[in-house]
Formats: C-alpha cells, structure tokens, sequence
C-alpha cells in the first residue's frame, strides 16, 4: 500500500514539473503595445496592418479571431481557460479548434510532432520552439506572417510578438508545420 502510494505521489509530481516546465521564459520582449491597439475594427484590416501584409494574405479569418479572443489572457503554468493559459496550452487549444489537429500537451513533446522547416520557409500555423534556461523547447509559439509569432508569454500573456527580436530569436531551436 506505501509503495502505491509513493509511486502515485512521485508520478504527479512529475507531471506539476512538465506543466511548471513547459514556458520557462523570463524575459520577455514583446509588440505589447501592438497588440493592444488591434481591439476594434475589422479583423483582416487590423491583423494586416498589424502583421504588415495585405488583406488578402489573411484568408484564414478562423485563426484571428481565434487569436482576438485570446490576446491578452494572463499566463497560468498548466492553464487552458481564458483564466490563464501557457504557451503550449494555447498552441494545443489553436491548434485542435483552428486546424483540427491534436498535438501532445507539452511544447518539448510538440516539437516531435513538426515536419521541420527552415525559418525562411515558415507559413501562418507552423510552430515555433525556444529553449529557455538551457531547457530543451521550453517555449512554443505560432508562426503568422513576416516573422511574427502568436504565443503565451509568462510576463504579459497572449500576445504577437516578432521571430527576429534579438531577444527571441537568440532562444529560437527550432520550426515546423504539425504532421498530418
């Protein structure tokens, strides 16, 4: 009976450090302000400017509204309500109601299921990893349009940020489009 016990205590504690784990990013250089500014108006008009592409770029009108709803949710280790949210929750959530695909819970098990691809290749819904900390895809986010990326940043939530910040993308692992 102790053994069970132990073996059931050591197990859930495995699984609190995964979710705890999974979007360990401290710094956080962000459009912040962008991504306030794009709450009213026409969403394509909004995105695109925000995004700088034209309208018709954006001919998945699912995703950003998807993302609308999103922008701003607080970050929440293990969340996946408008409550809070982490950076994988969030992709596993875009991912399934947007693309209707399922992906594992983790960004470090999302990255196995990517058909890798160089950066200068990424098309809107590919995935996006970083190792934060020295941790091993830590950090998962969406790829958009002209290197910007939508994800769950521990310091300001769901927001847009850009690939080619020196920040970020010094982090920058790897990128990939889901497996079918």
């Amino acid at each position: 009976m102790q053994k069970s016990a132990s073996k059931t205590f050591l197990l859930g504690l495995i699984l609190i450090t995964l979710f705890v784990t999974s979007c360990k990013s401290k710094k956080i250089i962000t459009d912040a302000s962008k991504s306030k500014a794009i709450s009213s108006g026409d969403i394509k008009e909004r995105y695109a400017s925000l995004l700088n592409v034209k309208e018709k770029a954006l001919d998945n009108e699912k995703l950003y509204r998807f993302i609308d709803s999103w922008i701003g949710v607080p970050h929440r280790s293990g969340g996946m309500d408008k409550k809070g949210v982490d950076c994988s929750g969030f992709t596993f959530l875009l991912e399934k109601e947007v693309y209707d695909k399922d992906l594992p819970r983790t960004a470090r098990t999302m990255a196995d299921k990517v058909k890798r691809k160089y950066e200068q290749d990424l098309e809107e819904g590919d995935l996006v990893f970083f190792d934060f900390d020295g941790q091993k895809f830590s950090h998962v986010g969406v790829y958009l349009h002209n290197n910007k990326f939508v994800h769950a940043s521990t310091s300001k939530g769901v927001i847009i940020s850009d690939l080619k910040d020196p920040w970020y993308y010094k982090y920058f692992t790897r990128a990939g489009s889901v497996k079918p």
